[in-house]
């Protein structure tokens, strides 16, 4: 048994459509699924929603969130950082033998697919829209592409969480309720902070292969134990925050079901602790996708429950 394929056999990795499916990252889909549920359902509060928007701004998300984990691969492939062991990635370049050219074809494609749901958001709402939407598109690019990519830097958590949190949740409020407030940006901020934990939780698995390839994530700044301390004060202050926003109305009462959601991100601190190697890391990774995931549907639902009653 080569290494390739003992690799893939740890990972648990299979052939057929489950390599077009790993390499979209679907663990970090959550990203871009849960700002537009988040901010279509506060649209909802007080304004009537158009179905085919919410649809298109959530289908043209998650091309957008999927090509940029297609030019991850493929630019860190380009530049050496992954190989067969690495753990992670899609794997579908350096272990499935899928062409880097074939995958930045797809990543482009997705893009441009991207672009056209745009054209129609901004018929239906403005065309400001398609300013903000190349803008985040440019950042996905950079975020791992050009001659210095944010995600080798310690501001990968800050512009993730800010683009796909803030300008996401605004973007998709916007196009709902043609105006913009205080509040919604308020509500973005620990969606924000979650989304910032998925990029913080991916950088401490990692960090031992970033730091010898010259990366400066916050992760390697503050070292592996300090990383995951931080990572916990990143979702007891989202916590916190929301506590407050449930005081002073900005969220309704029904949303301490979102506390529901804490069990799992204590789960990722403990999944965290005592671990060195990236495999046995994979599983606090995975629940720090699903601690957003349930906290982002769990404080959607509660706006939408709040909406009827």
């Amino acid at each position: 048994m080569n290494s390739t394929t003992s690799v893939k056999k740890e990972l648990n990795e299979k052939n057929g459509f489950q390599i077009w499916w790993r390499l979209l990252r679907p663990h970090t889909l959550t990203a871009s699924i849960v700002p537009v549920f988040v901010g279509t359902m506060f649209a909802l509060t007080n304004h009537p929603i158009n179905l085919l928007l919410f649809l298109a701004m959530l289908i043209a998300s998650i091309l957008i969130q999927s090509a940029t984990n297609m030019f991850n691969e493929y630019y860190d492939y380009a530049r050496g950082l992954d190989n067969e062991k690495s753990v992670g990635i899609g794997g579908t370049i350096v272990r499935d033998g899928i062409s880097p050219t074939t995958v930045l074809r797809l990543a482009l494609a997705f893009f441009g697919i991207a672009m056209l749901l745009g054209v129609y958001i901004c018929i239906e709402s403005s065309w400001w829209i398609a300013v903000i939407g190349l803008i985040c598109m440019l950042f996905g690019y950079l975020y791992t592409g050009g001659p210095l990519p944010i995600a080798y830097t310690p501001f990968g958590e800050l512009f993730s969480g800010f683009f796909m949190g803030t300008v996401i949740i605004g973007i998709s409020y916007f196009i709902q309720t043609g105006t913009l407030t205080v509040s919604v940006i308020w509500l973005s901020i620990p969606i924000a902070i979650f989304i910032g934990a998925i990029m913080m939780s991916n950088n401490i698995r990692d960090l031992d292969g970033d730091k010898e390839n010259g990366r400066k994530t916050v992760a390697i700044l503050l070292g592996r134990k300090n990383a995951v301390r931080f990572l916990a004060i990143m979702f007891i202050s989202a916590y916190c925050l929301t506590a407050i926003y449930i005081i002073a109305g900005v969220l309704p009462v029904w949303s301490v079901l979102v506390f529901l959601s804490m069990m799992k991100a204590a789960d990722v601190i403990t999944k965290f602790r005592g671990k060195t190697k990236p495999l046995e890391m994979m599983p606090a990774m995975a629940a720090t996708g699903k601690t957003n995931t349930m906290y982002g549907l769990l404080l959607g639902v509660s706006l939408l429950v709040s909406h009827f009653f």
